[in-house]
């Protein structure tokens, strides 16, 4: 039987637990904000270092993101005015195409008969009817919309600002923590913290890579196709490109809707094939292949790390899940030489040489 203070010493471990993983729950949004904002610090440290030996850093800092929001900005301004242009387009054609069909019904004997039965046309033309006067409710969708992103506006800023804080402090506050430890294991730490923020903007690096491949790719084929707006829907690749395993798929559908209006369907089949393939090229060959030489990480770790982090995470874990596995690798990689050395047994002096006979 255990003692009274060993069992009351039991019940407070399990009641700190359980409060610090409550306080946890709660605090998940902002720590969440916290660990994005270290992301993005590390991943735009590179840069900032490079422009910080020409000028101040806090300088440094102001022109990285202003690069960084201009990214956005230039995107929202190539592909939103075309796809709004076409769903206009679209909106005040659908009335010319149910005519169409009404036509093509009416000159199939087959078709005709089962129109006349249930009216298949008469109700496709008057829902055709309706669709331009119910681009009105869709303005009231796009306000909920709109209010959903000014409401994201407070995170996206707080991130900023504290991965603003992050640059501009984090140096010294490595090295507050750094001097803070034993000699022996400063220089190890300072490897291992090195290693990871390699591997951090290692990995960024590599997904803008396969970004540009995507966005490139798609371009060709579209232009092979005679697709029109391909600049835009190639940029669109490329952006949903940056998330693993699932990003070229959305980009593939919507892509693959606006084929359906041009050349139909060659251009859609074409396409679809060729976007199948080229997911499965991406996922498990381009994708892994430069990961493994920008962040050091074996594909099989790559592939395995992005399942587990998408299916705990969602998108953000698929994200961060590559340079987590690389930090993960570079500690364990540290911790194994450590307890190497510390069990290697010391070298004992070799015995003096016999002096020699007079």
């Amino acid at each position: 039987m255990p003692s009274v203070r060993a069992t009351v010493r039991i019940v407070l471990v399990i009641v700190v637990v359980a409060i610090t993983l409550y306080m946890l729950y709660l605090l998940r949004k902002p720590i969440s904000w916290i660990l994005i904002a270290t992301f993005l610090a590390v991943a735009l440290s590179p840069v900032v270092n490079t422009l910080a030996r020409r000028m101040k850093r806090g300088l440094a800092i102001t022109i990285t993101y202003v690069g960084l929001l201009l990214v956005p900005v230039a995107l929202i301004a190539l592909i939103v005015p075309p796809l709004i242009t076409e769903a206009n387009n679209f909106a005040e054609n659908v009335p010319r195409y149910a005519r169409d069909v009404t036509t093509f019904v009416q000159d199939n004997e087959r078709l005709r008969t089962i129109n006349e039965d249930y009216d298949i046309t008469g109700k496709l033309e008057e829902e055709a009817g309706k669709l331009p006067e119910r681009l009105g409710g869709a303005a009231g969708t796009l306000r909920d919309i709109g209010f959903g992103i000014v409401n994201s506006l407070f995170a996206l800023i707080t991130i900023l600002v504290l991965t603003a804080f992050i640059l501009g402090g984090g140096r010294h506050w490595v090295e507050g923590f750094l001097s803070s430890r034993p000699a022996a294991q400063r220089e190890r730490l300072r490897r291992s913290l090195e290693n990871m923020s390699g591997a951090v903007s290692g990995y960024v690096a590599g997904a803008l890579t396969i970004a540009v491949i995507a966005g490139v790719a798609t371009y060709i084929v579209l232009a092979i196709l005679g697709v029109p707006f391909r600049g835009p829907l190639a940029v669109i690749a490329g952006f949903f490109s940056l998330i693993p395993l699932v990003g070229a798929t959305i980009a593939a559908v919507l892509i693959g809707v606006v084929t359906l209006f041009e050349n139909f369907p060659t251009a859609t089949i074409v396409w679809t094939v060729w976007a199948i393939v080229y997911q499965q090229l991406e996922n498990h060959l381009i994708q892994p292949q430069i990961q493994k030489r920008t962040v050091h990480v074996h594909p099989f770790v790559t592939v395995v790390a992005v399942l587990f982090g998408g299916t705990l995470l969602g998108v953000m874990g698929a994200i961060v899940a590559i340079p987590v596995a690389a930090s993960v690798q570079i500690l364990m990689r540290e911790y194994v030489d450590m307890r190497t050395l510390s069990l290697r047994p010391a070298r004992t002096p070799p015995p003096p040489a016999d002096p020699a006979p007079a």
